[in-house]
């Protein structure tokens, strides 16, 4: 569906993308993960069309997105993280607006924008002037516009920001309904949110991809390398002789135990072992009792931080000038 090659964007010195390469399939819902800074929202705008990129080329549909803009762009919805919203309109007036600006005939506008408002739970509010909607409300709007013109796929930069909790789950149901029709690309900041909508994740760092794949096998992954606490009664040096005569045990450190005659360890299983019943055989044999065996299991967040540690927080995925700021102004 999506087809990016080498991807640069960079603002004098700075490279805010750094060469990224990735694809997006059909019919799935990916997550776009990193922190502040790292890249995500100017690869949405590069992908959308919205920002020129320096070099490399994004296919969207098998369109290019600067050969064949049009044709392109008419395949994406795009929700940026602050909506584009009319705030003098009602919801039914601004997207009836949206879909004639895409191109969208009259009669058939109106069809979309009412379907639309169908499904994001509009339709009570369609008489409301958008300004006294909450904020979850116009979120909604704005993830109606996206729809309208019937795009291949949708893209959400940062849908739920700023939402209570309530809202975000509405937000995150409507995303998943979404995701049974479209392609959906979203962009967040919160990991739970990924986890419980996405189908397949990309985490960014420095403007690169550090990581593409379903959550399972990242974590899968992971978890081939995790830890094992131990606790074993018996002396330090039998201890680790034992753990040192077991293949599956990489590494480990070994310390005094809490109780009298007790080792506490830190074992690091070799790479796509687990040695948890070779260590409980092992201590059966020896006669040497097992008190404590817990396996550090590797999640999402463990490895979004192992991935991005060194990344730093700028707070902005890129450098605004005055003159950006105040185009953007003038377009919203």
């Amino acid at each position: 569906m999506i087809e990016v090659k080498n991807l640069t964007k960079k603002y004098g010195e700075l490279t805010a993308v750094d060469d990224l390469s990735f694809t997006i399939e059909k019919g799935k819902i990916y997550g776009l993960l990193g922190p502040n800074g790292a890249g995500k929202s100017t690869t949405m705008n590069m992908i959308t069309g919205c920002l020129s990129m320096t070099s490399g080329s994004v296919t969207v549909n098998g369109h290019d997105i600067l050969k064949s803009p049009e044709k392109a762009k008419r395949c994406i919805g795009y929700l940026p993280e602050i909506p584009p919203l009319y705030t003098d309109m009602t919801p039914y007036e601004y997207l009836l607006f949206v879909a004639e600006a895409k191109g969208v005939r009259r009669e058939r506008a109106e069809r979309q924008a009412i379907e639309a408002m169908k499904l994001t739970g509009l339709t009570e509010n369609e008489d409301r002037l958008i300004r006294n909607l909450s904020k979850g409300y116009r979120q909604r709007v704005g993830i109606a516009q996206a729809m309208l013109g019937n795009p291949d796929v949708i893209i959400l930069d940062e849908p739920t920001v700023g939402l209570d909790p309530k809202q975000q789950v509405e937000i995150r149901d409507l995303i998943r309904r979404l995701g049974e029709v479209k392609t959906v690309i979203l962009s967040s900041h919160i990991l739970s949110e990924i986890r419980a909508v996405c189908d397949h994740i990309l985490i960014i760092s420095h403007g690169r991809v550090v990581a593409n794949d379903t959550i399972e096998n990242l974590e899968s992954e992971g978890n081939r390398d995790a830890s094992i606490a131990l606790e074993i009664k018996g002396s330090q040096d039998d201890v680790k002789a034992l753990l040192a005569s077991i293949p599956e045990v990489r590494s480990f450190t070994a310390t005094a135990g809490k109780c009298p005659n007790t080792v506490a360890v830190r074992a690091e299983a070799s790479k796509g072992t687990d040695p948890r019943e070779a260590i409980f055989t092992a201590c059966a044999e020896k006669r040497m009792p097992l008190l404590k065996m817990d396996v550090t299991e590797i999640r999402l967040e463990d490895i979004f931080l192992r991935l991005t540690s060194d990344a730093p927080d700028t707070g902005a995925d890129t450098p605004e000038t005055d003159a950006e700021a105040d185009g953007k102004e003038e377009t919203l």
